[in-house]
């Protein structure tokens, strides 16, 4: 390994690590006592998003159960967002899919929100502040994506309208406020230097919380949002297996923390598994910028501590690295070792810092994962890997889904029932198998 890819590797490690998080946490706590100030929550809300309309309904309840004092803020919409419309699509079909699980609401046949009922929800919402905002928000939140005009105007009756000048002011203060404090995206809670992206990550903030002593009552262990936990197999079983394509990258923290339990649905359900692996997004020419960079590997580092998986000693296998990896999948799935190489891969460069761009390292991935090196040396130099990816890319796409890891959920017959991203997701996946299987 280069002494820069080295540096690189220890420093990702150093600020991922949970004593540098604990620091931080520490540091933060007595900065606010030395303020003086309340624990403050701070929330960002953004109207015409679906997943900020979710969140908004846990508000009460979050306020509630922890002695903080919630600051909320109107933004507008995330910066440096790819594939922004078929974002905006998945990200409605989402919230309905989740929605039931966590004890909220999204209308199942909600689509884009009316300009004019998004302008009018935008002054309601801009008016309100502290209770007012965590007692209507959701109101107005349920009238736009309901398409309810009549109750966009009884809720203008009932409460203060900002003016749209006022308006547009709240969103822009709002989202340089949030820029300002290193995130990009709406649905936003961040409390003490720290980010947690809506009802998903609501148990991270709630635990730091507790830890804090702020539970009001210290005997309730619940948490207000909990993903499903793993399901058990139905008694009935379908002549033929469903397919579970998995869509996964080589590049991705959240790819790899999502693997084995991918794997454990297989081994559990009896499913097909179709590994279908895409490029990494900047290596499609897309741009990630450095608060997302950021808030993706301390966020995949919480959920990979929630699973019991090692994270953080990341060799960044970007480029050749990728490219070298993927020369030899076509002779790994040859082997029909195809799936644990993606794993020895994906845990090597994200949890033990091995360079999969140098001879040494891509070598003690494919003999771990049971390919002997000598044989594979034939592949090194086939190109078809690329037609494929971009087969499975435009695949992946023509399900809705443009990021990784994704899913899609097929019948005995290869006709698609499920679609979903993320390795928060694989709860969905799991209920859609059981299902189909039931």
């Amino acid at each position: 390994m280069s002494l820069g890819r080295r540096i690189a590797t220890e420093a990702v490690a150093g600020l991922s690590s949970r004593g540098l998080r604990d620091f931080r946490r520490r540091t933060a706590e007595v900065r606010r006592r030395l303020r003086g100030k309340a624990h403050e929550v701070h929330y960002f809300h953004e109207v015409a998003d679906p997943y900020s309309h979710l969140a908004a309904q846990v508000l009460p309840s979050l306020v509630a159960r922890y002695d903080v004092e919630l600051v909320p803020h109107l933004v507008g919409e995330a910066d440096s967002v790819p594939e922004r419309a078929m974002l905006a699509a998945y990200a409605r079909k989402d919230a309905a899919d989740v929605a039931p699980a966590y004890g909220l609401e999204f209308p199942r046949d909600a689509g884009p929100p009316d300009v004019d009922l998004t302008r009018r929800a935008t002054r309601l919402v801009a008016s309100l502040s502290g209770d007012t905002f965590v007692t209507r928000a959701a109101q107005v939140g349920a009238a736009l994506w309901s398409g309810d005009r009549g109750q966009l105007e009884k809720l203008s009756q009932e409460m203060p309208r900002a003016e749209e000048d006022e308006a547009r002011a709240a969103v822009a203060a709002g989202s340089a406020l949030r820029k300002r404090m290193g995130h990009y995206s709406g649905a936003m809670f961040a409390y003490g230097g720290e980010w947690y992206w809506g009802v998903d990550r609501l148990g991270h903030l709630e635990q730091r919380l507790r830890e804090l002593g702020l539970a009001r009552d210290s005997s309730d262990v619940s948490y207000l949002v909990s993903r499903p936990g793993p399901g058990h197999l139905p008694g009935a079983e379908p002549d033929s297996p469903p397919v579970l394509e998995y869509f996964p990258s080589l590049r991705s923290p959240y790819t790899y923390i999502s693997m084995e339990r991918v794997y454990d649905l297989r081994r559990r359900y009896g499913v097909e598994l179709r590994l279908r692996p895409v490029l990494p997004m900047v290596m499609r020419g897309m741009t990630v910028p450095l608060a997302k960079r950021m808030y993706i590997m301390l966020d995949t580092k919480r959920e990979a501590e929630e699973e019991g998986l090692p994270f953080g000693r990341v060799a960044d296998p970007v480029g050749e690295p990728v490219e070298r990896g993927f020369a030899l999948y076509g002779f790994a799935r040859s082997r029909g070792r195809e799936a644990e190489y993606l794993l020895s891969f994906a845990r090597g460069v994200f949890a033990e810092g091995i360079d999969a761009g140098t001879e040494d390292g891509l070598r003690r991935i494919a003999e771990r994962a049971g390919l002997v090196w000598e044989e594979a040396q034939e592949s090194r130099s086939d190109e078809s890997w690329r037609e494929e990816l971009e087969a499975n890319r435009q695949a992946m796409f023509g399900a809705g889904l443009w990021g990784v890891p994704s899913f899609r959920l097929l019948a005995g017959d290869g006709h698609p029932e499920f679609a979903t991203w993320g390795q928060d997701r694989i709860w969905l996946i799991e209920q859609a198998i059981q299902k189909r299987l039931a």
